[in-house]
């Protein structure tokens, strides 16, 4: 509920925005007549900073004691090697067994002695002497817990609301529109409207972190409607002060490093690896993103070993990286010289004269090494400037059309840096240079050409060099369409270039440096509060870091759901479902994707906000359809095949889990597993004559051809009573004389009689749905694979029992002539002895008998 004054300051912003407009500051009379109507202060407001002034004797005291005290030193928890790595682990399981306790908060922090000591003798100057250096000191210690002192966020806002009410400090201005933006730590209730008032005022007083807080929010329509013209003023103001910025440094602009990452990228996504957008699919196989857990240590550890195997390649590449600086590499001239002189000794002596056989492509390698030196030594970055020495390694460097010395050359006869000035000369080098796509040439001449008149010309050049991210690129195009340079004006393209300019001075507004540092030394706190200014100042990176550090469910089967002793307690500052709902969706409108599934996870589950099933499917569908999210069609996939939000399908649950196999290989184990459940549930749901929609096979899909369908239905009826069972030997039969249809009519005949279930195989292309009822859907390349085993185990057995029954016919054949060939042997060895015929010869003993009329018989 909104307080009296809440509202007059309501009121008064909104006289201020249609009174004086985004360009007219606050005037003094009408900011003190605001609080001459305020009771609760005796002071007057003032939109400005007042003049530096002389600390007092008790703020002085209190500093002094400050000064000697030390803050903690927090030691990375990213442990190194295989001792550092099984060190850790050990804490780890040591502190899991036997540290755990029930306590969720941590114990109130008593304040030693010197720090007590100063911290009384700064409330006793802002109580008594309503002095605005204690305030701002306590307010600061308070907030950020400087000097060891516990943070106190209900502390914080007192003395940061009191000091912009007594003196308007910006700071304090910007702190308090901050606080009630976040509500960070239960200070205040969030208020985007006081947010907005708050922030106005430290802007026009010229704070540039308000400028872009505003900027954004105009721009998104956070907490006002949206409005390009206001988005477009602050943006303006932040763009024009990072570019005076960058032109106040040494020739050719100051160095801008870029330190903003997202932190989950380094472990493989929100999701881990594989299954987030920045390890799966196209990513996974980016080099960028192969190894996400490579180290910049290890990379130049690598780079070190192969140049001092003789890779100059790998030489150049530690001299640049030196040089330019990186995330978590601080530049290093010296350095970076020493690298470079390696390379260029190889092709040059001293004299300037090219060694004699230089191995091949090393004039080009020696050209952009010399480039480098010569451009130190034009800049005085880690030597002493000296535009002759400059001069001399950008000539060896042109020789061989390198286009680093030919933009640098230009540059110095531009500006007349140790040679005469000369833009016909500098227009000749900048132009050799941008024909080797050198951004900083093309952008260069793109000045040139506008200041000419020529605008299409111009406007080419910057197109080019903003391919690369160009700063002055940038900012010349947010210009031409801000003003209507030759073009149509637009503002929606001004503000999307003012953006990326102001965007690109991260060190003038932002701490990435502060924050990276904190969440690396596992201080999650101190690295979620400068991360949270940096993402209400529209950082995509700062807004998915806060809200992977407030994200509490990272995992469906997680260690401390099964023991939930062994989870780690989570301060009250990092338990913020709702604030992590809306980071996320802030990252998700900026492009996003991961975030976007995140968001709808949190719908889907109730987390920081109400069940919304609807708002999880448009979620998924939005990160599926429009930005090819394999988590996303997985999702949809689980949400038909539970009849989550829509009506339960198991077609179109399937259809879904293709897709996310189709866009992401690293999804085949979780799609095969999936299809396998939907697979039994499928056929339940036939069995039990379920009402769900099953799965049909989809057109220009071919099934099987008639004998491998055979032959897997055969399979499956081994498991299925729905059809009656047949022996082995009467398959085989089946299989090789493709007699499927007669078979089976005949024996549906007899045991069902007119059954229309199985009267689909009456047909001879099956056209009406025996196969398709039982809708095997099977992998094309494991159905090849089941085919030629079970074709080949066929026809071994065959083969086998084939050779069986000849052995067995050869074995009968040989026996038989073998008992044939001894009988005769037997016979032909007694001669005609017993060979007498039917009757006894004449001459035989027994004839006489025979004639007798056999006597004895």
């Amino acid at each position: 509920m909104r307080t009296p004054l809440s509202h007059f300051l309501s009121a008064l912003l909104l006289l201020q925005t249609c009174a004086a407009g985004p360009g007219q500051p606050l005037t003094d009379q009408t900011a003190s007549g605001a609080i001459e109507h305020d009771a609760d202060h005796g002071f007057a407001f003032q939109t400005g900073e007042t003049e530096p002034r002389r600390m007092t004797q008790r703020v002085e005291n209190a500093w002094d004691i400050l000064r000697t005290i030390k803050d903690p030193v927090l030691q990375s928890d990213k442990s190194r090697g295989l001792l550092g790595t099984a060190v850790y682990y050990g804490r780890q399981t040591a502190r899991l067994l036997f540290l755990n306790g029930p306590s969720t908060e941590k114990p109130e922090q008593k304040l030693n002695k010197h720090l007590a000591g100063a911290v009384e003798e700064l409330r006793t100057a802002a109580d008594e002497d309503r002095d605005p250096d204690a305030m701002f000191l306590l307010a600061e210690m308070n907030f950020y817990g400087n000097f060891s002192h516990p943070r106190d966020f209900k502390e914080a806002f007192r003395w940061y609301h009191e000091l912009a009410w007594l003196d308007g400090n910006n700071t304090a201005q910007n702190m308090v529109g901050f606080m009630y933006a976040t509500g960070i730590g239960g200070a205040v209730e969030p208020d985007q409207a006081k947010a907005l008032m708050y922030h106005e005022f430290a802007a026009e007083a010229g704070n540039i972190r308000s400028e872009m807080t505003l900027a954004y929010r105009y721009h998104t329509g956070i907490g006002t409607p949206k409005d390009c013209d206001h988005a477009i003023h602050y943006y303006k103001k932040v763009a024009d002060k990072a570019i005076d910025y960058y032109r106040s440094g040494p020739p050719g602009g100051r160095a801008m490093v870029r330190e903003s990452y997202r932190w989950a990228d380094e472990e493989g996504g929100v999701y881990g690896p594989g299954a987030s957008v920045s390890s799966s699919g196209q990513n996974a196989r980016d080099p960028t993103n192969a190894t996400p857990e490579a180290s910049v240590e290890d990379i130049l550890e690598y780079l070190d070993l192969m140049s001092r195997k003789g890779e100059l390649k790998a030489t150049y590449t530690l001299g640049k990286m030196n040089f330019e600086g990186a995330r978590g590499l601080p530049r290093n001239f010296r350095r970076a010289m020493r690298y470079f002189k390696v390379v260029t000794k190889k092709y040059w002596n001293k004299d300037g004269s090219v060694n004699s056989n230089p191995p091949a492509g090393l004039d080009k390698l020696a050209s952009k090494a010399a480039g480098h030196i010569g451009l130190m030594y034009l800049r005085g970055e880690g030597v002493e400037q000296h535009y002759p020495t400059a001069l001399t390694w950008f000539r060896r460097g042109i020789a061989n059309g390198d286009s680093l010395c030919q933009h640098w050359m230009g540059l110095m006869y531009l500006k007349g840096y140790g040679v005469p000035q000369d833009g016909f000369k500098a227009s000749h080098y900048f132009k050799a240079a941008a024909e080797q796509d050198s951004p900083a040439s093309e952008s260069r001449l793109g000045a040139l050409f506008l200041d000419q008149g020529d605008v299409a010309t111009a406007t080419r050049y910057f197109e080019l060099a903003a391919r690369w991210g160009w700063m002055e690129a940038y900012y010349y195009l947010a210009e031409m369409a801000n003003f209507g340079i030759g073009r149509q004006q637009h503002c929606g393209v001004a503000a999307a270039y003012y953006k990326m300019v102001a965007e690109k001075a991260e060190i003038v507004h932002s701490a990435f440096v502060e924050a990276n540092a904190a969440y690396e030394s596992g201080d999650k706190e101190a690295a979620l509060i400068p991360s949270m200014m940096a993402a209400e100042q529209g950082y995509e990176n700062a807004q998915a870091n806060v809200a992977y550090l407030l994200d509490e469910h990272r995992s469906v089967l997680s260690l401390s759901s099964i023991l939930p002793w062994t989870q780690k307690a989570r301060s009250s500052l990092m338990r913020n479902a709702r604030l992590a709902l809306i980071y996320w969706t802030r990252s998700s409108k900026q492009a996003n994707i991961d975030s976007l599934v995140k968001m709808g996870d949190y719908y889907l589950s109730g987390t920081g906000t109400p069940v919304d099933a609807e708002k999880a499917s448009t979620c998924y569908h939005n990160a599926a359809e429009a930005h090819h999210s394999a988590q996303g069609y997985w999702n949809l996939g689980w949400m038909h095949e539970n009849g989550v939000a829509v009506d339960q399908d198991f077609h179109m649950a399937k259809r879904y889990y293709d897709l996310a196999l189709d866009l992401s290989p690293e999804a085949y184990l979780p799609v095969k597993l999936s299809l396998i459940k939907l697979r039994i549930r499928g056929y339940w749901n036939r069995i039990t004559n379920g009402n769900i929609n099953p799965i049909h096979e989809e057109e220009g899909k071919l099934l099987p051809t008639y004998p491998v369908r055979v032959f897997l239905v055969s399979y499956l009826h081994l498991f299925l009573d729905s059809k009656p069972r047949r022996t082995f030997k009467e398959w085989v039969k089946a299989f090789i004389e493709n007699d499927e249809d007669g078979y089976y009519e005949d024996l549906y005949e007899l045991q069902r009689g007119d059954d229309d279930e199985y009267r689909g195989l009456e047909s001879e292309g099956h056209e009406d749905g025996y196969y398709d009822d039982l809708d095997l859907d099977i992998d094309e390349g494991i159905l090849e694979g089941l085919l030629i085993v079970g074709l080949a185990a066929a026809l071994l057995v065959l083969v086998y029992f084939r050779q069986q029954q000849q052995r067995n016919r050869q074995n009968e054949n040989a026996n038989a002539n073998a008992n044939a060939n001894a009988n005769a042997n037997a016979q032909n060895g007694n001669g005609n002895a017993n060979d007498r015929g039917l009757f006894p010869q004449p001459g035989d003993p027994d004839f006489g008998q025979w004639v007798a009329g056999g006597v004895g018989h």
